[in-house]
């Protein structure tokens, strides 16, 4: 069972996403916060697997929250949820750590299935919302970086990091499939985001599933 946190100001949405997603059989809202102070209070008592993030809210706002979120309880995934496809506002939800963000529109099989992936570990992104967030590479910040290095550009071991965290492997998961130290893998992730200008292991892996596509464009590591 997943144990979801619904955070909106509106309080008819919170109930309707929590009638909606009890239909799921391995779905199961534990709590409802209208605010960012009462979601971090309710994810401190609840400790909920993934936590349905809005964007703008009273009191801390979805961006602050999920950063908090993030850093004090790195075993809870956030999705953010919103009726906004602003491009900063993507860029800033993933930069603070978000695993993913969705639109409210989107069909309730959609958003149950976004769910289950981002609790396995995957990232997931909106129709559209991939252009978007690509937007944010032309910000004068972005610009004044150094570009990204090809696929090619990285070595082969690299390429093989890149590619499992795409597809949701933890730092030991990935030791044991290349069999090597959870420390090599971490330096590897290190190099990676800052040869990628990168921020977070969320943006790494949406660079690796849906800007790269590396996770169907390279060859599989060797596994027993």
């Amino acid at each position: 069972m997943i144990r979801l946190l619904v955070v909106d100001d509106q309080s008819l949405i919170c109930q309707g996403l929590k009638a909606m997603l009890s239909l799921e059989e391995d779905l199961e809202v534990v709590g409802i916060a209208n605010n960012g102070e009462q979601a971090l209070a309710q994810v401190e008592s609840l400790r909920p697997d993934v936590v349905l993030m809005d964007v703008r809210m009273p009191v801390m706002d979805g961006r602050e929250t999920t950063r908090k979120i993030c850093q004090q309880y790195p075993q809870v995934k956030v999705l953010v949820l919103s009726t906004f496809d602003d491009s900063q506002y993507i860029a800033d939800a993933i930069r603070a750590g978000a695993r993913g963000y969705l639109l409210k529109d989107m069909p309730s099989e959609e958003l149950a299935q976004a769910i289950r992936a981002v609790h396995k570990g995957y990232a997931q992104l909106g129709p559209g919302l991939l252009e978007k967030f690509a937007e944010t590479v032309t910000t004068p910040e972005a610009v004044a970086k150094p570009a990204l290095p090809t696929l090619s550009n990285l070595t082969p071991r690299e390429q093989e990091v890149l590619q499992l965290v795409g597809l949701g492997y933890t730092n030991r998961d990935i030791a044991q499939s290349l069999y090597i130290s959870e420390g090599t893998v971490k330096t590897h992730v290190t190099h990676l985001l800052n040869r990628l200008n990168l921020r977070n292991r969320a943006q790494l892996a949406i660079y690796a599933n849906t800007v790269s596509g590396v996770a169907e464009n390279l060859n599989s590591p060797g596994r027993d």
